[in-house]
């Protein structure tokens, strides 16, 4: 198969491109490097001539409300480029959870990216993943300092990147499914538990406080966890810490 992978340089899309690569299919990536802009629509039908597939993994620079308008006139584009090409297959990556987290603007954006997929005039996947292993650090600096790190107990499924980056190429090169299909770590964790196992493995003295504000702490109930017909992946949060600390 051809399948252009946009955001193909990014930490899902380059590992995306090698595996299929690796699996022998043609893999092109499509990034603003390699002159390929979403916003605008340019180098476009370029990336997606001849293409069987495209796999959407581009994220928006901003998490606030300016995110619905990326998503929007993006997926427009895309949609479009994707019908004068022929394409037969759109495959987007989500999150789990997302269309249950009105209060947050990000996810409102990832939702409306979703409808605008399900409206549009091909064949279409949405893979939903949990959040990733390696975006842990990050949302512990969202609210730590020098002796503590705040953190709500929502739970959490993580998942590890690769294990996202495989379940979006099983997708990419089946059958269309014309739905969504989850994908999630095989553990929950409250987050602030989640904190706690993270900074003793990084022999981090900052204590846990559990609270605060902040993205999760906007998140009801366990939303963010697999629900039943979920497809569990293998790797482990404490053994992908283990490997990689």
């Amino acid at each position: 198969m051809k399948l252009t992978v946009i955001g193909g340089t990014g930490l899902i899309g380059s590992q995306v491109v090698q595996r299929l690569t690796e699996a022998g299919h043609e893999a092109v990536a499509a990034a603003p490097s390699t002159g390929v802009d979403l916003l605008t629509g340019e180098g476009l039908d370029q990336a997606l001539r001849g293409a069987d597939a495209v796999v959407n993994v581009a994220n928006s620079p901003t998490f606030d409300e300016a995110s619905l308008d990326f998503f929007r006139t993006t997926m427009d584009n895309l949609l479009a480029a994707g019908e004068r090409a022929g394409v037969g297959h759109q495959v987007i990556l989500s999150i789990v959870g997302v269309d249950q987290v009105p209060d947050l603007a990000y996810y409102r954006a990832k939702v409306l990216q979703e409808d605008l997929l399900k409206q549009g005039p091909t064949p279409y996947s949405i893979v939903r993943a949990t959040q990733f292993f390696e975006f842990v650090d990050a949302i512990l600096s969202w609210s730590s300092d020098d002796t503590t790190v705040r953190l709500p107990a929502t739970p959490l499924q993580p998942i590890a990147a690769a294990d996202v980056v495989a379940a979006v190429v099983d997708v990419a090169t089946g059958s269309p499914l014309n739905g969504v299909r989850d994908v999630a770590g095989p553990d929950v964790f409250p987050l602030d538990e989640l904190g706690k196992i993270t900074l003793a493995a990084q022999g981090d003295v900052r204590s846990v406080v559990t609270g605060g504000s902040g993205m999760f702490a906007a998140v009801p109930g366990d939303v963010l966890t697999a629900g039943p017909g979920a497809h569990l992946a293998p790797t482990r949060y404490q053994d992908w810490l283990t490997r990689t600390r």
